[in-house]
């Protein structure tokens, strides 16, 4: 459907009041809400993650897009619930205690809503027994933590042992990213997941 096309294509862009406009035009013509998000702003932002982990666009670009798609989605968002669409998962956030750095995060929590996920976004400087108490009340499948710096990358150890003290390490994946952080350490701290960038980290949430 060519509507469909041109809201992957604007978004690429990183047009966002286009894609907006776009976005309600698709709804007015009876389009399914569904479909104007998985074959219109999904497969746009599918195709940047794949060209930003293939180095073909950089963080600004994503960025962009990333907006651009939100300001869609942001429309579809009510008629999703009338519709009975309900997100693909839930999913908390946060850059670990002592570190403020919250550009990666953030470009991740974009991309993760990009593909669906309902995302809980705790900001920076998040102590263990938060991200931990905040899966339990919200029930969500999957931990993201981030850190930028190699004096903080440590706090993700203690998520860890604090989801397994708190009974829930069987049921959520934690995730765990940022400059510092590789797959090596990853395994050494028992986590689920290492993402090497946002593209990557959006693909395994799926």
């Amino acid at each position: 459907m060519r509507i469909l096309t041109e809201i992957s294509e604007n978004l690429q862009k990183g047009k966002a009041t286009i894609v907006k406009e776009l976005v309600q035009q698709a709804s007015d013509e009876g389009i399914p809400v569904q479909q104007i998000l998985d074959e219109g702003l999904l497969a746009g932002m599918s195709i940047i993650g794949e060209k930003f982990k293939n180095n073909e666009v950089f963080v600004p670009e994503v960025l962009v897009a990333a907006r651009a798609m939100n300001m869609g989605a942001a429309l579809l968002k009510p008629l999703m619930a009338s519709a009975g669409v309900e997100a693909a998962g839930k999913v908390c956030i946060g850059t670990v205690k002592g570190d403020l750095h919250d550009i990666g995060k953030n470009l991740v929590k974009m991309m993760m809503e990009g593909k669906g996920l309902e995302v809980i976004d705790l900001g920076t400087d998040v102590a263990p027994e938060t991200y931990v108490q905040t899966a339990i009340d919200q029930g969500c499948q999957i931990i993201c933590c981030s850190a930028l710096l190699t004096t903080t990358m440590g706090v993700m150890e203690e998520v860890v042992k604090k989801a397994d003290e708190a009974g829930i390490r069987s049921k959520v994946k934690i995730m765990v990213g940022g400059a510092p952080v590789t797959q090596t350490f990853c395994d050494q701290i028992g986590a689920d997941c290492y993402t090497a960038d946002a593209a990557v980290a959006m693909c395994r949430s799926a």
